[in-house]
């Protein structure tokens, strides 16, 4: 296997890299700083925006796009590293309209969604005109299994009609956040796979109700990650996404390039946390000696760099086989990478934060809030226990039982 980048991926990583090295990373005090003050938009977001799709560094994760759609066209694989350099900083991805759920909302619309639909809510997405959520967790059901849903949308004559809660709607608070894709059931009594459905709900529609921007792990997201309930919501008909009862379809196919897209952004996370400690490790000392040449902190570097090009490895593989086979022939791989890269994320700032003592859970670095957003993703998109269990079931499934028995060696019967 090459594992070389090819000259039009090296030349892309180049300008990226540049783009936030030049644009982006200035800009992290002024982000934080207008946040922290309560403005959100922060003020240099459009400006930003502009110069990226000025410079063709526009909606990069979209593999297939249409003649007439903003972008560049590239693969998954393509896209890995990129979307890894981009996670450097936490809303840099923002930038290239390349954020999460925009991007996953993005993908529904773009495989499922009529021209009407296309037209009123793609290509302003497309365009980074507009932000969207996508609702489908729920806080009285375990929504790992998303059968569990109860949110009801009812057929009434020419509309549908929602009630029902969910919670950590990430990006509903964002003041640019203009339409909802909903997941919740048509048909209680239909097989489980297909009683539910995917609905368009725009964020202004009456009933529509923001509770509360719920906490990280005590990190505040001014984008949101929302308490919603939704009482009485009434749309048209015309706002089914795809056919009724397709929901766990429509789930399935935006989760898996959505799941690796959030396992490129951490391995990129994941480096400059060890680049912060290998810099910290170089430059401070402890009884006499550079951290570094203590023992443990020799091999938290060693570690840290194995499991990350462990890791690196493993999704560059699943977004290979999603390029070559599609999301659904490469759900084992996305689950393997769902269920080792969170973890690897946390482990690496976990070190770099111990590293960097009491400076390394203040805001004076970015691993406190990048460590929190670890922890989140064990969660995210499903949680690691869920991965784990659909992996072994995919083995057992794929296993030819006895075939290994004669490399058993029992003893000799006298």
């Amino acid at each position: 296997m090459d594992f070389a980048y090819t000259p039009k991926v090296e030349e892309l990583r180049q300008r990226v890299r540049a783009f936030m090295d030049d644009l982006i990373v200035p800009r992290i005090r002024q982000w934080n700083d207008e946040v922290h003050a309560g403005h959100y938009p922060v003020s240099f977001m459009e400006d930003l925006k502009a110069r990226a799709k000025a410079q063709g560094l526009w909606n990069l994760f979209l593999p297939h796009l249409h003649d007439g759609e903003p972008g560049t066209r590239l693969t998954n694989l393509e896209y890995a590293p990129l979307a890894e350099i981009m996670g450097r900083v936490s809303w840099a991805s923002e930038v290239f309209n390349c954020n999460a759920p925009d991007t996953g909302n993005m993908e529904l619309l773009h495989m499922f969604a009529t021209p009407e639909q296309r037209e009123q809510w793609l290509v302003p997405l497309l365009n980074g005109e507009i932000r969207s959520a996508f609702a489908m967790t729920e806080p009285d059901v375990p929504s790992s299994d998303a059968t569990n849903i109860t949110t009801r949308i009812a057929r009434d004559g020419g509309d549908y009609v929602i009630n029902g809660r969910k919670w950590f709607i990430t990006n509903a608070a964002h003041p640019n956040c203009k339409i909802f894709i909903v997941m919740g059931k048509t048909d209680p009594d239909a097989e489980s796979h297909q009683q539910q459905s995917m609905i368009l709900v725009p964020r202004d529609t009456p009933g529509v109700e923001i509770v509360r921007n719920i906490t990280v792990m005590n990190h505040f997201a001014p984008e949101g990650h929302c308490e919603i309930t939704f009482n009485n919501v009434r749309v048209p008909a015309s706002n089914l996404l795809g056919e009724e009862g397709s929901g766990f379809a429509l789930a399935q196919a935006r989760l898996g390039p959505g799941r690796i897209h959030h396992c490129m952004r951490s391995i990129g996370a994941a480096e400059l946390a060890l680049e912060l400690l290998l810099d910290r490790a170089q430059e401070r000392k402890t009884f006499g000696k550079y951290l570094h040449q203590h023992g443990t902190v020799g091999e938290w570097i060693a570690r840290s760099r194995i499991e990350i090009d462990q890791a690196r490895l493993l999704v560059l593989k699943a977004a290979w086989m999603i390029d070559k086979v599609g999301a659904k022939a490469a759900r084992k791989e996305i689950s393997m990478i769902k269920a080792v890269v969170p973890t690897m994320h946390t482990n690496v700032c976990d070190r770099a934060m111990q590293v960097f003592g009491a400076m390394g859970i203040s805001p004076d670095t970015p691993l406190a809030d990048h460590w929190t957003w670890g922890r989140a993703l064990r969660y995210a998109d499903g949680p690691d226990e869920v991965h784990l269990q659909s992996i072994a079931r995919m083995e057992l499934q794929s296993s030819t039982r006895g075939a290994a028995a004669d490399y058993l060696t029992p003893p000799a019967r006298a």
